[in-house]
């Protein structure tokens, strides 16, 4: 058994649902890890040997963000669609059409190249568990083929053919919806390469009887559903959401009293993506009235490239608490906590007793300069089950500074 001790950390964010504050903080702490599980936390002063000693040196730790949405496998770039949005152009669900036609045309090693890329990237950001779909290729074999990337990295692997409908399906819809529940979701059940089934429900994508079929097929063949729901409009997709039981509805940009209330009672995870309403200039939803429905909430990146091409969990934050009225700690547990209820995770998202040891050392005393100091790379080291798979060394800790 290896053990590894962290020692002098100013502030632990635990996610200790027993604890009196949301995030469950302990001052002047330690860890000790054993074999990637977290197997006791206290005093510093108290703290038992260990194979390895790491000091925080006074600096917080948090557990590892939990990002529950991402569209992380793809090729080519929307950059141009970006500027002319923000010169003025409205977004609509049909760009990712370019996206398709890119990706239809990259090998399978250029793709996983682009994902490793994008995954190396939010891991020093502090990213330690991701959720990702497939949806760009709209193919039997193109989705299959995403989803065996995706295993690769991750459990959190989700089948997301019903993204658009391609161009050669465009006169035919209900005939692409038909290929998703004979053949793509069938054969993504058998091999084991889909934990999760997900369907775009908006205007220019997938209507409401188009997704409840998609969704039942993929229950019946053991995946479970989450939604893109109301991202663009309220057309009923949340309603859907709640009958269906959906694990989590993403986006729910509009979401009326009546909705939030059914996903209370139903226990939906609302997963608010911040950075998607930065990007397309859709309004933002106040998490105040989600928070006051009794309604639990995860934030995550939607790191795609056309609608919102960030994979920064703490960029999504700071938007959150600026201009959802989020507050740090909501942001935060949201951010960790949520996002492993958006996943059905109880070994992620927290670090108590049993945890896997996810976690990152702050380059700052406290957890609140992740929002504080927006923009400014606050992740001094990231760890995976205990192993240390992301550093960016300051040069001086924060018992040296002024």
């Amino acid at each position: 058994m290896t053990s590894l001790l962290v020692t002098d950390i100013a502030e632990l964010v635990t996610n200790d649902p027993h604890a009196q504050d949301l995030l469950g903080v302990r001052q002047n702490a330690a860890m000790l890890v054993e074999d990637g599980t977290v197997a006791w936390i206290g005093d510093t002063a108290q703290a038992p040997a260990a194979d390895e000693v790491v000091s925080a040196t006074g600096r917080a730790v948090i557990p590892g963000f939990v990002d529950s949405h991402n569209h992380l496998i793809f090729a080519g770039d929307r950059s141009e669609e970006f500027a002319a949005r923000m010169a003025g152009q409205a977004y609509s669900a049909g760009g990712i059409a370019t996206t398709v036609s890119a990706t239809r045309e990259a090998s399978a090693h250029q793709l996983e190249g682009n994902l490793v890329r994008l995954l190396r990237q939010a891991e020093h950001s502090g990213t330690t568990t991701f959720e990702i779909k497939s949806g760009y290729g709209l193919t039997v074999e193109s989705e299959l083929e995403a989803l065996r990337i995706a295993r690769r990295h991750t459990a959190e692997t989700t089948l997301m053919a019903a993204h658009v409908v391609p161009a050669e399906y465009k006169e035919a819809p209900d005939n692409y919806v038909d290929l998703i529940i004979e053949q793509m979701i069938p054969r993504a059940a058998q091999e084991g390469l889909a934990k999760w089934i997900d369907v775009f429900c908006e205007e220019g994508a997938f209507d409401i009887e188009q997704t409840r079929r998609i969704v039942e097929a993929g229950l019946a063949h053991g995946l479970k559903p989450r939604l893109h729901a109301n991202q663009l409009s309220d057309m009923g997709a949340m309603a859907l959401a709640a009958e269906v039981g959906a694990v989590s509805a993403d986006h729910a940009t509009f979401v009326s009293d009546e909705d939030l209330a059914r996903i209370a009672e139903v226990g939906t995870v609302l997963t608010l993506l911040p950075s998607i309403e930065f990007s397309t200039r859709q309004p933002y939803p106040d998490v105040r009235r989600y928070h006051e429905a009794g309604v639990t909430v995860a934030i995550a990146s939607d790191c795609n490239p056309g609608s919102g091409f960030s994979n920064s969990i703490p960029f999504c934050m700071a938007i959150a608490v600026r201009d959802m009225h989020f507050t740090v700690e909501q942001a935060l547990w949201s951010a960790t906590a949520g996002g492993a209820r958006a996943l059905q995770r109880t070994d992620v998202g927290a670090l108590t007793v049993g945890s896997r040891a996810d976690f990152s050392i702050l380059d700052a005393p406290s957890y609140r300069h992740l929002v504080y100091r927006p923009g400014v790379q606050q992740i001094a080291e990231v760890y995976r089950a205990g192993t240390l798979i992301s550093s960016n060394p300051s040069p001086f800790t924060c018992k040296e500074l002024p």
